[in-house]
């Protein structure tokens, strides 16, 4: 049907130069081959903070469980599922895969709980905010580095397009159809999740992919550790009939997505909007608003949501106790308590050293030519690294470094 192809950002675009367009210049190779956007893709895909969702919650934190979907999964079905729409109606796949498989790298340990927590501390101690969205642009253009030819140190610089989807892929509202805004905006200043619409149809595209990416994951490990009940399930299953006759052994995530893609991609046009039918849009609805009440909300997930807590205020505590407005001192409490906390102080003091004024000494253009972000003798921006750090951390991570704090 490629209904969509006139919309498509390819060089005839209207959009094009200001989709291509990089806050900095991205040195070109003589034998490259990539495109821009795939470019912007592979340098997500080499990404720390991307390697890290592996081990980040999608709602069941921490799991030891190999069935459970973490993070990680989630970005590959939402890559996947942008894939085929984009296929179908006709859009560039390579944007909308660099912007599915970067979307969710600025996501806290602990998943949206983790993401609440690290937002009140923000609010609390230096008047900030923190919202992934904006963190996954904070991480692309400031904190995710890869080295080059020489072995230093750059930060991303990805395109305006992928950075523009990033920041405005909330699937968090129940939006019927989507339509790209027309105009680009400073994207740094940006105040809210959903303050804008994506700039592209590929950026819509991943923004409804990422809901229809997860609610039905959600079910299925629920259903797995037995959080739902019979008369839960039956709740469910009166859900879906209006849109599918369904039983519970075909209750699964490859079902609900093919069905969900399929009339997205026959309801969508150009003139009317991205989104589903009237019967699959209430159904989307009914399934999210079922997932709060009995899943995302269930009583199982309050201790360790508390544990949460604990860990992410454990550790700004511990490292914010440490703050001088001397530079000279500040460095000597940071060695003091590495003897106390290893491993703590030391991946601290290096986020430090590279996005910091804190030892520039230690800071040598051979290594690094990333942006310098903190002013660390000022107690707000010391405050903002701690929880850049922290939201940095994987699960594990996170609660290995609680285990080290509160170990004798």
């Amino acid at each position: 049907m490629k209904l969509f192809i006139d919309e498509s950002i390819t060089p005839e675009s209207q959009k094009w130069e200001k989709c291509i367009e990089r806050e900095a210049i991205l040195i070109d190779r003589p034998d490259e081959i990539r495109s821009m956007f795939w470019r912007d893709y592979n340098r997500l895909l080499h990404s720390k903070a991307y390697r890290r969702l592996k081990h980040k919650t999608q709602v069941f934190q921490a799991t030891q469980n190999d069935d459970i979907c973490t993070r990680i999964e989630h970005v590959g079905h939402v890559s996947s599922v942008s894939y085929t729409i984009c296929d179908y109606l006709g859009l560039n796949k390579e944007l909308a895969q660099a912007i599915a498989i970067g979307h969710d790298i600025g996501n806290a340990p602990f998943g949206h709980d983790g993401e609440y927590i690290l937002a009140h501390l923000a609010k609390k101690y230096y008047g900030g905010t923190f919202w992934h969205e904006k963190n996954s642009l904070h991480f692309a253009d400031d904190i995710e580095t890869l080295a080059n030819s020489t072995g230093i140190k750059q930060n991303l610089k990805l395109t305006y397009a992928v950075r523009d989807g990033l920041i405005s892929h909330c699937g968090e509202v129940n939006e019927k159809v989507i339509f790209p805004r027309k105009e680009a905006v400073d994207l740094r200043v940006i105040t809210s999740p959903n303050e804008f619409a994506p700039y592209t149809w590929e950026a819509c595209v991943v923004k409804i992919a990422d809901k229809i990416s997860y609610l039905g994951r959600d079910i299925e490990d629920a259903l797995q550790l037995n959080i739902l009940n019979s008369n839960q399930i039956e709740e469910l299953l009166s859900i879906l009939k209006p849109i599918s006759n369904i039983t519970f052994e075909e209750i699964n995530n490859t079902v609900l997505i093919h069905n969900f893609i399929i009339d997205l991609c026959h309801f969508s046009s150009p003139k009317t909007g991205l989104g589903l039918s009237e019967p699959y849009f209430q159904a989307l609805t009914r399934i999210k608003n079922f997932n709060y009440k009995h899943i995302y909300l269930h009583p199982r997930l309050n201790n360790y949501n508390r544990y949460a807590e604990l860990v992410l205020t454990s550790i700004f505590e511990t490292l914010d106790q440490l703050f001088n407005t001397d530079s000279d001192k500040l460095l000597k409490e940071i060695s003091l308590n590495k003897k106390q906390y290893p491993m703590l102080i030391e991946h601290f003091e290096n986020w430090l050293i590279k996005y910091s004024n804190f030892a520039p000494h230690l800071r040598t253009s051979e290594k690094y030519q990333n942006n310098i972000i903190y002013t660390v003798t000022k107690n707000s921006d010391y405050r903002k690294a701690i929880v850049d750090f922290t939201s940095s951390l994987s699960d594990n991570y996170a609660i290995q470094m609680y285990q080290e704090i509160i170990r004798f």
